[in-house]
């Protein structure tokens, strides 16, 4: 199976692990000439806090979750290291639900890939909290990649 569509989903706690993700996302579109929708996704407080972060109107055009996700610190810099890498790649903001707008998201561009960002948690912490990554990994329409903190 030919891998045409990379889906890289990032919230506002990816900051720490962006180069992480990057990289291997790099390692999966590099080989195949895969093409990347970099989908940031904001709950309804997160992005109402990033607008304010970044000084932009509600009332603007540059409101959109769209417009917002390529101004987030996060996606620029994820962008730049594909873009140094020559990976083709598209920008993306969704508002709601991160693993339902990840699975969505996924489905509507017809992704071959999703890679998703985590980190370790304990079992009871998972109970407790839940886990994106893990509900992606259990209901997406292709396989997922997991990208866990730390080194390789």
């Amino acid at each position: 199976m030919s891998i045409e569509t990379i889906l890289l989903a990032l919230d506002t706690e990816d900051e720490a692990r962006a180069e992480r993700l990057a990289e291997e996302t790099i390692d999966v579109a590099g080989p195949t000439g895969a093409a990347v929708v970099l989908v940031h996704v904001f709950t309804d407080a997160e992005f109402d806090d990033v607008r304010e972060k970044l000084d932009v109107d509600p009332r603007s055009e540059e409101a959109t979750p769209d417009a917002v996700a390529k101004r987030h610190t996060t996606t620029r810099t994820i962008s730049k290291a594909l873009s140094a890498a020559d990976v083709d790649h598209t920008i993306r903001g969704a508002v709601g639900d991160h693993a339902d707008e990840i699975v969505a998201i996924a489905a509507d561009v017809d992704a071959d890939r999703v890679i998703v960002g985590g980190r370790n948690r304990s079992p009871t912490g998972k109970a407790v909290f839940g886990s994106v990554a893990q509900e992606v990994i259990l209901t997406a329409p292709c396989p997922v990649t997991f990208v866990r903190n730390g080194s390789k």
